[in-house]
């Protein structure tokens, strides 16, 4: 069974890792959002991909959901006392963002191979092999795509700046995803989507981290016409979201805060969509979206529970 996971965020690689526990890694394969991506400090930081590979090579820290586990941050201690000397300097050294001791080698293996020519693509199939990783893991695109958000007070902020910076605090009135009409799919990515049995959105931000995947030129479409069974998860899960701002996010842009909101955003998209048992009351409204409804534990607690819900939601769509 070849699985294609459409991913961003923590949610996305929680389940990302449940599914490398039941099917075969070797027939996994995730395109990553990148809309994140920033310049941190002179690295080139791609936090989605990271948290997908770190999930996949069992080195994250669960708990905390991005980063690696047993991480220090002795640099970064040390960085931002070395900015506070510095009072008279107003540019943005970016003291904010937390780069751990550990994170920062891939970083450093990153900005080293992108450096040498290397595209995207190509830079994180060589980490994932670093990791041990046997799945496929690709970037949404080699170009350059930004999420760009504006806020109820009409300031436009990179998403970093809004996300860690801020805390993702700001009520939101647009999400544009820069670049996107100009980029092209990174090489292997509509071919994963044509040549999936399954393909899942796992529980992930509509909005900021899928939307920017759909918004790459061919994406959509290659989806759309798929033959593959395709299901998603919903990120909402009794009126909230487990993980991030998503619920804020779908409510400051006028949608509906629930599976169904959700779902809404996928129609035309999916076949199957997958609500938590405590919305299990909004069934038919799945149905009215021309999805089939499945209700699960979705739960992810640990590795374990992940697995559960990746093995859950294959026997329910088989």
């Amino acid at each position: 069974m070849r699985v294609c996971a459409i991913a961003g965020g923590v949610g996305s690689a929680r389940l990302c890792a449940g599914l490398a526990r039941v099917v075969d890694r070797r027939d996994l394969t995730v395109i990553v959002n990148t809309g994140d991506d920033e310049r941190i400090r002179g690295l080139h930081v791609s936090p989605d991909i990271d948290t997908v590979l770190y999930h996949l090579a069992e080195l994250t820290d669960w708990a905390r959901g991005w980063g690696l586990a047993e991480e220090s941050f002795v640099a970064h201690e040390r960085y931002q006392r070395l900015v506070e000397r510095l009072p008279e300097i107003q540019d943005d050294l970016q003291d904010w963002f937390a780069l751990g001791d550990r994170d920062l080698a891939t970083h450093l293996l990153r900005g080293r191979l992108l450096d040498l020519g290397r595209p995207l693509g190509e830079v994180t199939q060589a980490l994932a092999r670093s990791f041990g990783i046997e799945s496929n893991v690709l970037p949404m695109s080699n170009d350059s795509v930004r999420t760009v958000v504006t806020t109820t007070k009409g300031e436009r902020l990179d998403f970093q700046t809004y996300f860690v910076r801020r805390h993702h605090s700001d009520a939101l009135s647009n999400v544009e995803y820069s670049g996107a009409t100009e980029a092209s799919p990174a090489h292997g990515v509509i071919e994963a989507i044509q040549a999936a049995d399954v393909i899942t959105i796992p529980p992930s931000n509509p909005v900021l981290s899928v939307a920017p995947i759909l918004a790459v030129p061919g994406v959509r479409t290659a989806l759309t016409r798929s033959a593959a069974t395709r299901v998603a998860v919903s990120p909402i899960v009794g009126g909230r979201a487990l993980k991030g701002p998503a619920d804020r996010v779908m409510a400051s842009l006028g949608h509906e805060v629930s599976p169904v909101g959700v779902a809404g955003m996928y129609k035309g998209l999916i076949d199957f969509f997958v609500l938590d048992s405590v919305d299990e009351s909004r069934r038919d409204d799945i149905e009215a979206l021309e999805m089939r409804p499945v209700v699960l534990d979705t739960i992810m607690s640990g590795p374990e529970e992940a697995a559960r819900l990746a093995k859950d939601i294959l026997d329910a769509i088989a």
